[in-house]
């Protein structure tokens, strides 16, 4: 099951929904935190423990309209600057404002590469399909809002996002479109 869904179903007490969400989250975590901290490998287990301690208790402003691993991983991004400013104070790391620059520019470029990579796979899908979709999914309007600026009638708009996510589904396989978190 997809991380959002759990999490979701366990900000409303379902705690099997919640162990599971933060045990999948966590083997995401110790990735992300493995490509950034290759030079002090023990530091991965604190940061994943002390981001998931993070995410509980940030739980509450999680809106479930969004994308749930942007919202962790942003929270994820924070615990790993701060993990890099205590070092700067503790152990003289000269490289550490560069690693700090490196690090949100590869945030920025990933994001970029992502959206890029989103608007080529939607350019496969009907105008009156990819343009519903980027405007629900990507962009966060109602379908009330997407059908004012589409001309389609709001259960058009809500079909057209299916058939279309369908569609894609089918060309790239499920695992592609499942949001991992």
């Amino acid at each position: 099951m997809k991380l959002r869904a759990l999490f979701v179903r366990g900000q409303s007490n379902d705690a099997a929904a919640y162990n599971a969400c933060l045990q999948g989250l966590a083997t995401h975590l110790r990735s992300f935190f493995r490509k950034k901290l290759q030079r002090i490998p023990d530091e991965i287990e604190d940061l994943v423990q002390e981001t998931l301690i993070a995410i509980h208790n940030q739980r509450h402003t999680y809106d479930a309209a969004q994308p749930f691993t942007a919202w962790a991983y942003a929270i994820a991004r924070y615990k790993l600057i701060d993990r890099y400013r205590q070092f700067s104070r503790t152990e003289s790391h000269t490289e550490t404002l560069d690693e700090i620059h490196e690090l949100t520019i590869g945030v920025e470029d990933n994001a970029h590469e992502a959206r890029r990579d989103v608007n080529k796979i939607l350019q496969e899908l009907p105008e009156k399909q990819r343009v519903p979709i980027q405007l629900v999914k990507l962009e966060g309007l109602s379908i009330a809002e997407a059908s004012a600026r589409t001309g389609q009638s709001e259960s058009a708009v809500k079909v057209n996002i299916h058939r279309g996510l369908k569609a894609l589904a089918a060309r790239f396989g499920n695992g592609v479109l499942n949001e991992n978190g």
